[in-house]
């Protein structure tokens, strides 16, 4: 995984015409459909709750929207998940986990997303209902059964152990390399 993270590092570093051109070979209308993400990740076969994570992401990255992403929403997701700060990453989780948008995480939604990840990853090291009663045990410190984006960015930056839990179960280099493995086979056709 460590070349591979560094291939990546290389790809974002190229300069914008070159990724402009990549991205326009795999979609030549300048944006990506969910269906068109979907079928990059080769998403046959994955569970109903693999393909709401799927969902989830796309619209995150969909900043205005429309139901696409161009190309600079498409940059700003490579970006945020290679190269981005600690708080931002903390708000795009939170804005993830947030199914719901009423502004606040609860158990289930939290637990909803592992599940997805896991699916997606095949690594199942740890049970989704485990990880969430460690975060809601060390960051809800009120016992509301929820988490604002205040309390979920101060307790995960307080807690060393679920940064660094929230950053493996988060790290979404395998989609990245999928779509970068796609443009590339692409590319060379």
């Amino acid at each position: 995984m460590g070349s591979y993270s560094s291939n990546l590092d290389d790809i974002l570093e190229e300069d914008m015409h070159h990724w402009y051109t990549k991205f326009m070979r795999e979609s030549p209308s300048g944006l990506i459909t969910l269906f068109e993400l979907k079928t990059m990740l080769d998403m046959n076969g994955m569970t109903e709750e693999a393909n709401s994570y799927v969902d989830q992401v796309f619209y995150t990255f969909d900043m205005d929207g429309d139901g696409y992403l161009d190309f600079v929403e498409y940059i700003a997701a490579i970006s945020l998940l290679l190269k981005g700060e600690v708080n931002q990453k903390l708000k795009w989780y939170f804005k993830l986990f947030d199914q719901d948008g009423n502004g606040k995480i609860d158990k289930d939604e939290l637990e909803t997303i592992f599940k997805a990840i896991q699916d997606i990853t095949r690594s199942y090291e740890i049970p989704p209902e485990t990880i969430v009663t460690l975060i809601y045990e060390k960051i809800d410190i009120k016992g509301e059964g929820e988490l604002t984006l205040e309390e979920f960015i101060s307790g995960a930056r307080e807690h060393p152990d679920i940064m660094d839990m929230l950053t493996r179960m988060m790290d979404l280099t395998q989609v990245l390399e999928i779509i970068v493995k796609g443009q590339r086979r692409n590319a060379v056709n």
